[in-house]
């Protein structure tokens, strides 16, 4: 896997994150994929259940900003380092998220595999 479609993966991420679009996120997604928000927390498995999770974002977080760099490529993926800041609903505290993700990414582009670790801070 190249560089080239490892970003284009991530820049639609960011892209249905920053406008909070469960649909787009959703798409991104094989049927069967597998989705690891919390190394403990047991796995969201299905796009189904992934674009029930996304449909919660809406909700509560606005104004979004999520970036992103490759750190290593995969034959089928690779790791980014990624952050992202939002203003929690109803509270109006910004969070900030630190995290790494690793992806692996079928034939026709969409995630089979999504785990990623990150932290948070509130100000």
């Amino acid at each position: 896997m190249g560089d080239d479609e490892l970003r284009a993966w991530f820049d639609a991420y960011k892209r249905a994150w920053e406008t909070r679009d469960p649909e787009a996120a959703a798409a991104l997604f094989a049927e069967t994929a597998v989705y690891q928000e919390k190394p403990f927390a047991d796995p969201m498995r299905g796009r189904a259940t992934i674009r029930a999770y996304w449909e919660h974002i809406p909700r509560t977080q606005d104004d979004i900003r999520f970036h992103y760099e490759v750190i290593g490529l995969a034959a089928d993926g690779g790791t980014v380092h990624w952050w992202a800041s939002f203003v929690r609903l109803p509270s109006g505290k910004r969070l900030h998220l630190d995290g790494v993700a690793a992806v692996t990414l079928g034939g026709d582009g969409k995630c089979r595999l999504f785990r990623e670790w990150w932290h948070k801070r509130a100000t």
